[in-house]
């Protein structure tokens, strides 16, 4: 058993409190994923599974066992930092082997494991190297093969990319995805602010902001199906774009008017009659959007920034009465001119309503 349950977990540095209550099962074998703005918290719950922070209240089980007094080296856990910690004048083979050394694991266990990780990692050619000989995603995918020679209950990955430049951090992330392939029953809790990691690694994303979880869910659920405003502008590259809205009709199919934009829009999300006259936030993602200078326009005007990044164009237009501008993600290269008007229309059926608490008034 490699479940790991919290309840009720808390975390306080004095009189201020940075945790408040989180409860939450990861399942054996699954890979989870904690993702939220800097300061949100993620990293402090992560190191309270590895024992690494003192827990102020509440309950933690690894495999059933209560750890919330257990030290690290007792938990189970093996754990791959943001920075690699790897030793300068020992190889890679000495530096995967040093957790094993460490143990006292005879030399045909260490040697089994070594060349087990290696093989996976496909550090194989490396084992005599030093750190200094090997590239940044190189020296991440050893401190990962130290982790698996450990052979843990729970593998704990606190922002393993985040000093890899571009192009390491996409050939880092499919070598994690593999990983993960080639350990199916182990479980898998790792740390991110970057959406783009939690969507293709995760089997659930927790989503945290300022000590508390917001959702939980698949990548896909959360996609389509945030819980609140947080959830639906964390999740997504460019952000959901958010406009202030009233309900002219609530019902099965709920009529909005855009504020400052003339007209309505009928949203397929079903609402309470007495919502009619209530002010909402309309939710729309840039993908689902595109130019449209017909009848089904649902907001006109100017543009002020146009990124051209081949395969998609991102619009960037002031429609006046909104703080931040919309972005509408065009597919393709397109010759828009800045400060020219436009109109864009969005997927109705993809749209979002918010109530005043930030709420999904379809969840």
């Amino acid at each position: 058993m490699t479940a790991v349950t919290l309840r009720n977990i808390k975390k306080a540095y004095g009189p201020v409190e940075v945790i408040h209550g989180v409860d939450l099962d990861i399942q054996d074998g699954e890979f989870v994923v904690f993702v939220g703005p800097s300061g949100c918290g993620k990293s402090t719950l992560l190191r309270m599974i590895a024992g690494l922070e003192s827990i102020t209240g509440g309950d933690m089980h690894i495999g059933g066992d209560l750890v919330n007094d257990v030290p690290p080296s007792q938990r189970g856990i093996a754990m791959v930092f943001q920075s690699y910690a790897l030793y300068p004048h020992m190889t890679v083979y000495d530096n995967m082997a040093f957790g094993m050394r460490i143990a006292k694991a005879s030399r045909s266990e260490i040697e089994e494991r070594l060349q087990a990780a290696a093989e996976i990692l496909q550090l194989t050619p490396y084992l005599d190297r030093l750190p200094k000989a090997l590239s940044g995603g190189q020296r991440q995918r050893v401190a990962i093969g130290r982790a698996i020679c450990r052979d843990p209950k729970v593998f704990l990955f606190d922002e393993p990319l985040s000093n890899l430049d571009a192009a390491l951090r996409v050939a880092t992330r499919i070598e994690i995805a593999k990983l993960k392939e080639s350990l199916p029953d182990s479980t898998m809790i790792y740390v991110t602010h970057d959406q783009v990691e939690a969507m293709t690694l995760a089997d659930r994303i927790v989503v945290l902001s300022a000590g508390r979880i917001e959702q939980v869910g698949s990548p896909i659920e959360l996609y389509e199906r945030p819980a609140n405003l947080f959830v639906a502008q964390f999740i997504g590259s460019p952000a959901m774009n958010v406009v202030p809205a009233t309900i002219t009709k609530a019902g099965k199919s709920t009529k909005v008017s855009i504020q400052g934009q003339s007209g309505e829009i009928s949203v397929p999300i079903a609402t309470p009659e007495q919502m009619t006259g209530k002010s909402v936030s309309l939710g729309f993602r840039p993908e689902d959007m595109h130019v449209d200078t017909g009848k089904k326009t649902h907001v006109t005007g100017e543009i002020t920034l146009v990124e051209s990044l081949g395969e998609v164009t991102n619009l960037y237009v002031d429609v006046g009465d909104v703080a931040e501008p919309i972005v509408a993600k065009v597919a393709g290269t397109h010759d828009y001119k800045r400060h020219s008007k436009i109109g864009i229309s969005a997927d109705t059926t993809k749209m979002h309503l918010f109530d005043e608490e930030g709420r999904s008034l379809a969840v």
